[in-house]
């Protein structure tokens, strides 16, 4: 069971057509990323536990698998890692805070659970910023996670650690998570595909507040077909969520090839909301979207980014659930909390109940926005970042450039149009789109239809065929 070539740059799907044929061991596979895991590590950081021995232990077994003829899952012998804030059972996840350092889940959150039950292998846990909690991964747990395209660049985040394992060939598939732009900021500062999906569609175990919950576990992978894989395993309804029940799962994977074209699509869309700044390079990207878009046979219109401008109110609620959650950690362990973490922790000091519940109303208000827009056009698009990845050293608190010009503020001024579907709870994707003069790559968002995962991913397919990005890998 030999193949020639590198394991490590094929993607999830055709790894899995080579495992079904016998032409590739899954434990050939496992040795051959778990060897690029430990050379890259040192300059990447994008893991904080690596778990060779288990999953050598468990290739093996999906190996005897395959030569004794038994049925096979989705995801067989194909590797996959975990954000470190996303339970695993056995394995350790810290959520990037000292004080979680030693913790070990006594069960795997439902996403984990079905591409394990599919056949997937766990070959480490991903870094994320202490909870998640802000656009850079760094945290005093383990240090600052690189770009995968420059050692002098943020990974983004708070997924960081999956878009570089991903992008950098360590793995084809990640679990990342999404509260604000998680997983779609890395994955367009690192030039993969990062899809936070429709509320529901995947259920979310760990949420405390299910009801009003605004975060997402979520897949990243290199190509639209990988994400279709995994959405296929992750999706469905599950009792611990409401908004899952009675969630139907499409047929992520064959909605999602590549066929036909984008005739009688209308998309509506915005380059930023009024006020907010945008590079060059992403201006000339983005209008070189819209033109492929246009060239795949889309109607395009443009809309008014008015109302869209929501970061106070996201930071009014997502603030107030970090405070309730926190606070007494943060009482009780100081000095092992980043500064940033803390700092965020005392802005929601400021937000009374009567705040919260008009961040709620407008949350509302928002939802009815989109569903206006979404009824006059099938999809929404723009870009997913004003500008390519930060500098490594960015801090959250500080000012951001673009192009030569500094803003006061980090999340508003760099990625404005994340937010707000975390809040409204329609399915947003970032695409690999091009890249900006300093090489880094520059990425597209679609916007689809509530519950219409599927069909969002077959335009993101359309797209993704009309260029050959995915030729380009990081140095």
């Amino acid at each position: 069971m030999t193949m020639n070539g590198d394991p490590c740059l094929l993607s999830a799907t055709e790894l899995r057509g080579l495992v079904a044929g016998k032409r590739i061991s899954p434990v050939e596979i496992v040795r051959a990323v778990l060897a690029r895991a430990e050379a890259l590590q040192p300059a990447l950081n994008c893991f904080i536990t690596l778990c060779g021995d288990e999953a050598i232990a468990a290739a093996r077994e999906a190996e005897r698998k395959v030569m004794a003829g038994e049925p096979l899952g989705l995801l067989h012998g194909i590797p996959v890692s975990v954000k470190d804030i996303v339970n695993t059972k056995g394995v350790r996840t810290t959520f990037g805070a000292v004080p979680y350092k030693d913790n070990v889940p006594t069960e795997d959150a439902v996403a984990v659970a079905r591409l394990r039950s599919e056949g997937a292998i766990l070959i480490g846990k991903t870094t994320t910023p202490e909870f998640g909690s802000k656009c850079l991964t760094d945290s005093p747990l383990f240090g600052r996670t690189r770009n995968a395209w420059s050692a002098e660049r943020s990974s983004g985040g708070s997924s960081g650690g999956a878009a570089v394992a991903v992008a950098s060939g360590i793995a084809p598939l990640a679990i990342a998570t999404d509260g604000g732009g998680s997983t779609r900021i890395p994955a367009a500062c690192n030039g993969v595909v990062g899809l936070k999906q429709s509320n529901g569609v995947v259920p979310h175990s760990q949420a405390l507040d299910v009801f009003g919950n605004q975060t997402y576990v979520t897949p990243t992978t290199r190509t639209v077909a990988d994400t279709a894989l995994m959405m296929q395993a992750m999706a469905g309804e599950d009792s611990c969520d409401p908004w899952s029940i009675g969630v139907p799962v499409p047929d992520f994977i064959g909605t999602a090839a590549p066929r036909g074209d984008l005739r009688g699509q209308k998309i509506l869309f915005c380059a930023s909301p009024p006020g907010r700044p945008m590079s060059s390079d992403v201006a000339a990207s983005f209008k070189a979207s819209l033109d492929r878009l246009a060239g795949l046979g889309a109607e395009l219109e443009e809309f008014s980014g008015d109302g869209f401008d929501i970061e106070p109110i996201w930071r009014a609620i997502n603030h107030t659930v970090w405070r309730t959650r926190f606070a007494k950690l943060a009482a009780e362990h100081k000095d092992e909390l980043s500064e940033a973490f803390l700092k965020q922790l005392a802005l929601a000091t400021e937000v009374s109940g009567v705040d919260y519940q008009e961040a709620m109303f407008a949350r509302t208000a928002l939802f009815r926005r989109v569903q206006s827009l979404l009824a006059r056009g099938h999809l929404l698009a723009m870009p997913t970042l004003t500008r390519t990845a930060l500098p490594i050293d960015q801090d959250l608190f500080g000012t951001i450039e673009i192009d030569g010009a500094h803003f006061d503020s980090v999340r508003p001024h760099w990625f404005p149009w994340t937010m707000p579907f975390n809040m409204t709870g329609h399915p947003a994707v970032s695409l690999p789109c091009g890249f900006g003069r300093d090489g880094l790559p520059i990425g597209l968002q679609l916007v689809g239809r509530f519950r219409g995962d599927a069909e969002l991913l077959r335009v993101s397919a359309l797209f993704e065929a009309s260029s050959d990005l995915l030729s380009r890998w990081p140095a």
